[in-house]
């Protein structure tokens, strides 16, 4: 306990599918916050189906991470959550981290249980405690239990349940850009706009330190502040859409850092070292040459054999007129255009294709 920092420890809400084999940057952040070369992490699966391989893979993790001790505490009922055999690990944690998996029964075995009061305890006295996808939703007051996808707010979208309430006054959604869960998150907000709704991205988490939020990884937290909504949510009926006007939206990407209680935008970080930049342009170049080639598959075959034929004359043309030329002793070399399948197409919106 004495490696702990005073006061409250950092909260890491991830949005699930985090990097587990590359730069492996917020869980390097949470082995970081938890103490380093001296964290001692206890790994919490309750939400998984996986057996004991979730913890090794953690564990593994962890470890090479750089941190001291990792051990794996897996209360499957509100018995064990109660049990002070499960409780034991958590005395002289400085991290504790859950991880995904159903959102239902993590909140079903946690919350108001000896398990759930001790880990907000060690968050009282230092401890960085986190999660992924399921692990990240309970950390806030009011947890989503479950629900639909989709980018329209609609009534009866979404369901809660209690969280740990770690993070105070808001919903934490995750998997939130690549589920599309715009919706479900905001029609619990227009239904609770007292509430924010925190919408986080996978390998991205939202680094609480008391009310400042900081934003870590690949992608983005998403924040609708409902203040000053207009909303029918009170009256709609079963499963229509809801109005939500007036919410203000903040898209954080990483470095970017919120105020939570105030609901402003604090600060956003410099651009990231230039070989992040070089490889995030070979990516999109990467993506742009896979559009192309996409694009391409609705072309006519008899296109293509058009254009090989032509490619062709004109090449045989061309060494006709060399082969002359330097019979006469000149050089007048003529352009040519060597075609490869699938290469170097005109652009389809410059020309259409002839058909079959």
């Amino acid at each position: 306990m004495s490696d702990l920092p005073g006061g409250p420890g950092a909260l890491f809400a991830i949005g699930g599918a985090e990097d587990k084999l590359k730069k492996r940057t917020v869980l390097q952040e949470f082995v970081e916050s938890a103490g380093g070369s001296k964290a001692r992490i206890v790994v919490v699966p309750t939400a998984s189906a996986l057996g004991p391989d979730v913890v090794d893979v953690y564990h593994a993790l962890f470890a090479a991470l750089g941190a001291a001790s990792v051990v794996g505490v897996r209360p499957e009922n509100r018995e064990d959550a109660d049990d002070p055999a499960f409780l034991e690990p958590l005395d002289d944690a400085t991290g504790i981290f859950m991880t995904g998996g159903n959102q239902l029964k993590l909140a079903g075995v946690v919350t108001g249980t000896a398990f759930g009061r001790a880990v907000t305890a060690a968050h009282a006295r230092g401890a960085t405690v986190g999660g992924t996808s399921a692990g990240a939703s309970i950390l806030a007051e009011h947890m989503i239990a479950f629900g639909r996808s989709g980018a329209t707010p609609r009534q009866r979208m979404s369901q809660l349940s209690g969280g740990l309430g770690l993070v105070q006054g808001a919903i934490v959604d995750q998997h939130f850009a690549q589920r599309n869960r715009y919706g479900r998150l905001l029609s619990l907000v227009a239904q609770s706009p007292g509430l924010l709704g925190i919408g986080v991205d996978e390998d991205t988490a939202a680094v609480v330190r008391g009310t400042h939020l900081e934003v870590v990884g690949r992608g983005a937290v998403t924040i609708f502040d409902g203040s000053r909504i207009a909303s029918n949510a009170h009256y709609a009926k079963r499963s229509e859409p809801i109005l939500a006007s007036g919410v203000v939206l903040h898209v954080l990407p990483a470095t970017a850092t919120f105020d939570l209680e105030a609901r402003v935008l604090l600060s956003y970080g410099p651009q990231p070292p230039a070989e992040e930049i070089a490889e995030l342009e070979a990516a999109e170049a990467d993506l742009q040459k896979l559009a192309r080639e996409i694009a391409a598959e609705g072309v006519s075959p008899k296109y293509y054999a058009d254009r090989k034929r032509r490619a062709g004359r004109r090449t045989a043309q061309a060494e006709r007129a060399a082969g002359r030329s330097s019979a006469a002793g000149e050089s007048r070399p003529e352009a040519t255009e060597p075609f490869t399948a699938g290469a170097h197409l005109d652009d389809p919106s410059d020309r259409t294709p002839p058909s079959e």
